[in-house]
């Protein structure tokens, strides 16, 4: 439930029922449980049939859900108990789909942590969430920075996971053979007595304690996200809200077979797009998920090659970087059925090419963290509708808000706020009810994209009301990037905005006017703040300017100089 009473105005008149893709009821009863019975019904049904394939390891639904119980048990051993928060710090390997159902099983909250994340990201996040136990390998990318928050009293303990353990066998013996420097001595460290070892944990012979789950309300995970401010939040997805979800996006997969689909798992986990339309749905269907530890275009075509996965869920930087690499055709791609791209706009040209390529079919959905996160989809079948994210979902109701008064429905045509209402809203912020209050009108989400209808109920987004910018299928919040900026002695001013980019839709742009009498290059920014943000983040382009542009009252105005850079055009 949304935190204000859910309401829907006597002007919704549901427009998009008239013309809703056949084969698929918008009135559909919508199922919610608790996210591991996904994995429980999957093992039932398919006890045989693979579930995780990965670098040549193939585990079986059988063998998944046996691991997840012995691993449930360990944590609760370990003091996981009922709303404990526990954090993912993992790349896609098959410890974070373990790990996750094992969390909620054993009654905590999974806490979803980048692995690219900086110390400072962590710290903010980990402190924030109040984190109790964090999950990783024993990568020297990863534990070092755990290690530290450790050591600074932020988090109590670390599971650690041999990466070994995850291999094929004969892979695993050489990789710990000759990948030592990929390898933290975890045995050596300063905080060795705080660290749990995944391997023991999960041989526990301590039976687990079943949790009666409340779906409705129990948080499943906090998944932090800058909102409409740029101020990461943690938005609280209950189990109902992520079941709902996948179910809904199940539904519009109408050719989906139970047991018989094969997903590319080129997402990464951590990011809500894949962790629905990636792992839980694959759940859902107990289809067999190829995961990769992270997109590596050659890797990627050569596994569609071998595995022929029949379901690829991308961003559209994906496509493109396919659709570019000159040995495309070498690779027989003519498996895949179901394409869903996330994340940012899909180019009507890319979605077009991939189709006639692949023999594929490529629908665009638009969502976002606090809705767990689709809550639009175009239909699989029909023609196309250029620039459109295609109708609600099964359940969900989309209003078109005034941007002035977005208490206010608007016409049938007319721009207005997308503000949403369905079983996969989230329950609202952790800790911050007034964010969260601000954040709904009338029940519905406010998303601070501003949109316009059509006559048949699709949608289109044509403008944006928070200040972010989305690269690579990721929110990237200005505010962050000028804070860490501002830290720079030399600095006096600080822009920045969104460029559009050819591969990953849009990049940052930093423009600074720096002090009377100081200097600084590019290269000293980049440098300074390498260790405070993301590479993701990390400006694409940096002007120095005498001036920047100030509104009426004195304040910093991005208006003008986004209209400097949209006459630039696309870089490339």
């Amino acid at each position: 439930m949304t935190p204000e009473a859910a309401e829907t105005p006597a002007s919704t008149s549901l427009p998009w029922i008239a013309t809703y893709p056949p084969g698929i009821d918008w009135h559909m009863p919508i199922p919610t449980e608790a996210l591991p019975g996904l994995v429980e019904r999957a093992a039932r049904r398919f006890p045989d049939n693979p579930a995780i394939s990965f670098l040549g390891r193939v585990t079986t639904y059988a063998e998944l859900a046996a691991e997840i119980d012995r691993v449930a048990a360990g944590l609760q051993q370990i003091g996981i108990k009922r709303g404990t928060k526990v954090g993912l710090f993992l790349p896609n390997t098959p410890t974070f789909v373990v790990y996750y159902y094992a969390i909620l099983k054993a009654g905590g909250t999974v806490v979803n942590f980048n692995p690219l994340y900086t110390l400072e990201e962590l710290t903010f996040q980990a402190k924030d969430s109040e984190t109790e136990v964090m999950i990783t390998h024993d990568l020297a990318a990863l534990f070092p920075k755990l290690e530290e928050l450790m050591l600074r009293g932020i988090i109590r303990r670390t599971v650690v996971v041999p990466f070994r353990s995850v291999l094929p066998g004969l892979k695993g013996l050489l990789f710990s053979i000759f990948k030592r420097s990929d390898i933290a001595n975890v045995a050596a460290s300063r905080v060795a007595g705080k660290v749990v070892d995944g391997a023991k944990l999960a041989a526990t012979g301590q039976p687990l304690s079943p949790i009666a789950i409340d779906a409705e309300e129990d948080v499943a995970v906090l998944q932090y996200t800058g909102g409409t401010t740029g101020t990461p939040k943690g938005a609280m997805l209950t189990h109902g809200n992520l079941t709902a979800n996948t179910a809904q996006i199940m539904a519009w997969g109408v050719n989906l077979k139970p047991g018989e689909e094969i997903v590319l798992g080129a997402l990464p986990l951590f990011h809500v797009f894949a962790m629905t339309v990636v792992m839980n749905m694959a759940m859902a269907i107990a289809a067999k998920i190829i995961l990769m530890p992270r997109f590596k275009l050659v890797d990627a075509l050569k596994l569609i090659d071998r595995e022929k996965p029949t379901v690829m869920p991308a961003v559209p930087t994906i496509f493109t970087a396919m659709l570019n690499y000159p040995e495309f055709k070498s690779y027989d791609v003519s498996s895949l059925r179901f394409c869903l791209s996330g994340g940012a706009p899909l180019p009507l040209e890319i979605k077009m090419k991939f189709e006639a390529v692949s023999g594929s079919k490529v629908v665009e959905g638009y969502g976002l963290s606090e809705a767990s996160p689709v809550l639009t989809c175009n239909p699989v079948e029909g023609e196309p509708v250029a620039g459109s994210i295609g109708p609600p979902l099964p359940g969900t109701i989309i209003s078109l808000r005034d941007i002035d008064d977005p208490t206010k429905e608007v016409r049938q045509g007319e721009r207005g706020e997308l503000c949403a209402k369905g079983p996969q809203i989230m329950k609202g912020y952790w800790k911050r009810p007034d964010d969260t209050k601000k954040q709904f009108v009338h029940g519905f989400l406010r998303t601070g994209d501003v949109a316009i209808m059509d006559q048949h109920g699709y949608f289109s987004i044509v403008d944006r009301i928070k200040d972010l910018i989305i690269c690579s299928g990721y929110n990237v919040y200005p505010r962050r990037i000028e804070e860490a900026i501002y830290e720079y002695p030399a600095v006096e001013e600080v822009t920045v905005i969104g460029i559009p980019d050819a591969y990953r839709g849009e990049a940052p742009k930093a423009f600074i006017k720096l002090k009377s009498g100081m200097t600084a290059t590019a290269a000293d920014i980049l440098k300074h703040l390498a260790p405070k943000i993301s590479k993701i983040e990390m400006p694409a382009e940096i002007e120095f300017r005498d001036s920047l542009p100030k509104t009426m009252i004195g304040k910093l105005s991005k208006k003008e100089l986004a209209a400097e850079e949209a006459k630039h055009g696309t870089r490339t």
